[in-house]
């Protein structure tokens, strides 16, 4: 039986035209403050990896340390409150969508609920009820780090979603290339170019037309894909290890992670879609000696290793 509790108040026909609406007004009014970037692209292994560099954080570190005075040692949470001035819809009764206040991607949205949750509570039918409801309105790349080794920088549950193409010039997501090759055992594959534990599954782009209907099935998938890499929950539905998820309207990946970073690269669930961002050049000389995917190894678990996955490693 289909679960229909929750209310839906997104109307996914009129997502796009307010996210670009309040684009232009959170720009003018400086509380969007986008960081700006160059990228080029690194083939490594049948993925063209696109890789982002930052020209400024001023904007980022100056805003922090306001934040840091501000909250006086306390624990600082932008989403309760959130900025007004970020607002970008009312989703449910449970989830409200707003922008990344320091985007690096154009229209890089957060989807946030409501009352605190700890990001590393597993996703519920209420998040995927958001996610699908955002993706209705939006063909893009919803994703979620599951917790700080993850590359989570906030606790309270955010999920986020990304436009695509990430660019103009590459009209698909980098690892696509990759996923025709999925392995399927019944309804969960591994993709043979991944040389890290992981899971897939497919998705019905048809669920966009029933976003309740879709959280339920997506639900499943998501706790069958996060038992197949060995994770699920421990005491309270905390996650068991930490993890990205990667979802489409076509697909769903889950990666297991044994660490944050590689060096001082940090990794969040972009990275497995073939998306890496670097602060500096001498971060750009690293990922380019070593290579983009031996970094995503190297952050997950690879196959034969033997770093277990720990518990609680959030």
């Amino acid at each position: 039986m289909t679960r229909t509790e929750g209310k839906i108040l997104l109307k996914p026909d009129t997502l796009w035209e307010q996210v670009k609406k309040q684009t232009e007004y959170a720009l003018n009014c400086g509380a969007l403050l986008s960081i700006p970037t160059e990228f080029e692209f690194f083939e490594q292994d049948g993925v063209d990896f696109l890789v982002r560099i930052l020209s400024n954080l001023n904007r980022k570190n100056a805003d922090k340390k306001k934040r840091e005075k501000k909250s006086a040692g306390k624990e600082f949470n932008p989403f309760l409150p959130y900025e007004q001035d970020l607002f970008v819809a009312d989703i449910s009764d449970t989830h409200v969508c707003i922008f990344n206040k320091f985007n690096v991607v154009d229209y890089h949205l957060l989807i946030i609920t409501r009352d605190f949750e700890e990001q590393e509570k597993l996703l519920t039918f209420a998040d995927f009820t958001a996610m699908w409801a955002c993706l209705a309105g939006i063909d893009g790349l919803a994703f979620y780090n599951g917790g700080k080794l993850a590359g989570a920088s906030q606790r309270h549950k955010h999920l986020q979603l990304v436009p695509l193409p990430f660019t103009a010039s590459a009209p698909q997501i980098p690892i696509a290339p990759l996923l025709a090759s999925a392995k399927f055992e019944e309804s969960i594959a591994t993709i043979p170019g991944l040389p890290f534990v992981h899971a897939f599954a497919s998705l019905q782009p048809a669920w966009v037309d029933s976003p309740l209907m879709g959280a339920e099935v997506t639900l499943e998938i998501y706790h069958k894909l996060l038992r197949a890499v060995g994770l699920g929950a421990v005491d309270d539905d905390r996650q068991s290890g930490a993890y990205n998820l990667l979802a489409t309207r076509e697909w769903m990946l889950i990666v297991p992670r044994s660490q944050e970073h590689f060096q001082s690269i940090s990794v969040n669930s972009l990275g497995f879609a073939g998306a890496l961002l670097v602060k500096n050049e001498s971060e750009m000389q690293i990922l380019k000696q070593h290579g983009p995917m031996t970094i995503l190894k190297e952050v997950a678990i690879a196959y034969g290793g033997t770093q277990p996955i720990a518990v609680n490693s959030y």
